[in-house]
């Protein structure tokens, strides 16, 4: 106990890693706090079309929720070595990472649009059995799944421009695009200013129109700032052996573990679709608000990736394993810090909504199980997104992500939702005892130090 305290103070008193940690952290947070913002408004404005509507929205972005974490593999996979790459000032493979990330991310999203536009009845059914929710979440799903390959331009960027701190430009985007998102949505979900009352349809095409504001104004700043990722066509494409050997090494087991472990939280949703449409409400509506704590540890591990990253990539290795340490002091008290605030304001957001009491107590249990389960899912975030992927160690947390949602999490909400027939709140606790499997050997992987390793001298050497 003492030494933890003194590691407490040790941290709290280095205002250089301090300094680099809010700088990358804080823009991200706030980014994704915007983004969690849009989405509250989107459940709001949509939850006065009633609870069916909310279900449909909300099982629908489940296939945007897959697609996102497959871009999202693909971005930290390529961050991880741009940012080591960086702290190499290896500028030339850092916009390689680029192009072949793009290319990645934009042949996923095809993949995705395709049977949503053209088959989105046939995509709803895999979520849920109720003729209303698929009529609605059909036609809402065959516009939005046009802003896919917007979503794997913008991201990709974004990801590479925090790899070499670039981090303040992106957040002033989003606000742009928030903006345009949430009047366009008042716009034509409810038919004011003489458009058309589209409703769910409506929600569709202000995200779609935001993405492409978005991505272009992300496209601008790349290349009207002359940022070091602003590679020319030939200066992102043609990739030696090496180089595509440390990808596959590296940021394959990423993308692979995104895309697995977010297939396997979309089993989730097969279970809650089978057990009505308030548990969908409930259960999309917790799944919002919580959102709004879990962007403070999003910013968290990405600044831990990045910084880690940075200094493995300029060959301070024992900095990164101090800096790491200090990282998981600093998630420990945010993730107290959360939990109470959380805990205090839950009825507060809840009391913004139009649903049922019913539906506002099965959101009020599953918020309280979250921050039950808070101080695992929060450590997990920092330690498997931010320490073990900055230096490579990709594999294990493949591992981690996969063998957690598939052998514990799917299994628990079939169990607890379809044969013991619980309660949303009680199958929620069931499928977040995954967490703790997580950091018990996340924990322990990261005290073998196996991914204290700079990858930009390999790729080289």
């Amino acid at each position: 106990m003492i030494k933890v305290m003194a590691d407490t103070k040790d941290m709290l008193r280095d205002r250089i890693f301090l300094k680099k940690a809010v700088l990358i952290a804080l823009p991200v947070a706030l980014q994704g706090m915007l983004n969690t913002i849009v989405n509250l408004v989107d459940t709001m404005m949509i939850g006065q079309l009633g609870e069916t509507t909310i279900a449909a929205v909300g099982l629908a972005n489940k296939v945007f929720f897959v697609f996102s974490l497959l871009v999202f593999g693909v971005a930290s996979g390529s961050g991880v070595l741009a940012a080591q790459y960086w702290g190499n000032k290896d500028v030339k493979s850092i916009r390689k990472m680029t192009g072949l990330a793009i290319l990645i991310s934009l042949t996923g999203a095809l993949l995705f649009v395709a049977p949503s536009v053209a088959r989105p009845q046939l995509v709803m059914r895999i979520f849920t059995n109720s003729p209303g929710a698929i009529e609605v979440g059909a036609a809402y799903l065959a516009v939005a799944a046009l802003s896919y390959p917007f979503t794997a331009v913008t991201n990709t960027y974004v990801a590479m421009l925090r790899a070499v701190g670039r981090v303040k430009a992106p957040v002033v985007i989003s606000c742009m695009t928030i903006l345009i998102n949430i009047t366009l949505n008042y716009t034509l979900i409810f038919g004011h200013f003489g458009a058309p009352q589209l409703g769910a349809v409506g929600a569709a095409i202000a995200t779609l129109t935001a993405r492409i504001v978005e991505s272009g104004a992300i496209l601008a700043v790349v290349y009207g700032t002359r940022s070091p990722i602003a590679g020319r066509f030939g200066e992102m494409f043609g990739y030696s052996r090496a180089f595509i050997r440390q990808f596959v090494g590296t940021a394959s087991p990423v993308i692979a573990n995104e895309f697995m472990w977010g297939l396997g939280t979309t089993m989730y949703s097969l279970a809650y679709g089978r057990m009505g449409d308030n548990a969908v409400a409930s259960i999309t509506i917790a799944t919002t608000i919580q959102d709004i704590v879990v962007v403070l540890f999003q910013g968290l591990s990405a600044a831990t990736a990045v910084i880690l990253g940075n200094e493995m990539g300029a060959g301070q290795l024992k900095r990164a394993e101090k800096y790491a340490k200090n990282f998981f002091i600093l998630q420990f008290l945010v993730t107290l810090a959360a939990m109470g605030i959380c805990y205090g304001i839950r009825w507060n957001i809840i009391g913004m909504y139009s649903i049922s009491p019913e539906v506002a107590r099965d959101v009020n249990e599953c918020l309280l199980v979250f921050i039950l389960f808070m101080p695992f899912k929060m450590f997990n975030f920092v330690n498997v997104v931010g320490v073990l992927r900055s230096g490579g160690d990709t594999r294990m947390c493949f591992i981690l992500d996969t063998s957690g949602v598939w052998l514990i999490g799917v299994p628990m909400a079939f169990i607890g939702g379809l044969y013991l027939h619980q309660t949303i709140a009680v199958v929620y606790a069931m499928v977040m005892t995954e967490e703790v499997y997580k950091a018990v050997l996340g924990y322990m992987r990261y005290r073998q130090k196996k991914w204290l390793r700079n990858l930009a001298v390999e790729l080289h050497g």
